[in-house]
């Protein structure tokens, strides 16, 4: 019944994406998630003992979102509003479309590429240069790809609704407070530890599946070039998607005007990243979303 469901809310998402008409009438689940990471950061970031405060607000969330999967698994029709929820916490054809909005608008014009880029990067995009906005396009899209498709969806098979939602308010808690910053080195410290390890296997199975439906030696070069990306994860789609598309991906980028020393995923291929390998990129995310679709598939044959 889980593989069916999410097989189902797969589908879904790629065909209804996130639709304008009811998000601009309804808070995105997304949405009510980082206004209780906010809260809580407003709330218990300061005074002595962050860390520790950091550590209870993750567990706190992590039980909040458990406890939440399971009444609404257990309400009438309660296979319903999973499928329906887990459509929406699944974001295939939300990345797909910010991915290739990046490379519509960099074929337009450098300061359109990088306004879109700006929506799905948190690098500044002002001094990119076409080749650098294509390449975050792409590291974006290979990140995005475990954290807002894969990941979600291997957490609803291995724990239904509340494994989606535990993984969901994980993933944006870090994506809010898990920074390295004088203001979020101890409270986001929990967080991030958690986040690191719901993602672990996600994010390798990731790269498996690029390189299933690209080239196989992707696998390879993510297995060599992930473990030196500073995230412990975000480093094997990145590796693996640099290699399936022949380019080189991460390198020094520029964060709030500071430059990172970050090293270069697949460095033997090119730098000179172009719109049409945005548009490759995309493909890949297809061909991904379809082999792990077909896989979920098999297991309802089970």
């Amino acid at each position: 019944m889980t593989a069916t469901l999410l097989a189902v809310a797969m589908a879904l998402d790629a065909a209804l994406g996130e639709p304008k008409w009811l998000w601009s009438r309804a808070p995105h689940p997304a949405v009510l998630m980082g206004r209780l990471v906010d809260l809580c950061d407003r709330r218990l970031n300061r005074g002595a003992a962050r860390r520790l405060k950091g550590l209870a607000t993750a567990a706190t969330l992590l039980a909040l979102a458990v406890a939440l999967g399971l009444v609404i698994q257990s309400l009438p029709l309660g296979w319903l509003w999973s499928l329906i929820l887990t459509a929406i916490l699944l974001a295939q054809r939300s990345l797909v479309d910010h991915v290739a909005a990046v490379a519509t608008a960099l074929r337009a014009s450098l300061p359109q590429g990088r306004r879109a880029v700006s929506m799905i990067v948190g690098r500044d995009p002002d001094q990119l240069d076409q080749n650098a906005v294509a390449r975050a396009a792409i590291e974006s899209a290979a990140e995005n790809l475990s954290d807002g498709v894969v990941a979600p969806a291997f957490w609803f098979l291995v724990a239904g609704l509340p494994g989606i939602l535990a993984y969901k308010i994980i993933n944006s808690a870090d994506s809010m407070i898990g920074h390295r910053t004088p203001r979020h080195a101890d409270f986001g410290w929990a967080a991030a530890r958690l986040d690191d390890a719901l993602n672990y296997f996600p994010a390798r199975l990731t790269a498996l599946l690029i390189a299933l439906t690209t080239k196989p030696r992707a696998l390879k070069t993510a297995a060599r070039d992930g473990p030196k990306h500073r995230s412990v994860n975000a480093g094997w789609p990145e590796a693996a998607m640099a290699a399936a598309l022949g380019l080189s991906l991460s390198g020094p980028r520029a964060y709030g005007g500071e430059l990172t020393t970050d090293p270069e995923m697949n460095p033997s291929g090119t730098r000179a990243a172009t719109p049409a390998d945005i548009t490759a990129a995309v493909a890949v995310l297809w061909r991904v979303w379809a082999l792990a679709l077909g896989l979920i598939l098999a297991l309802t044959l089970l």
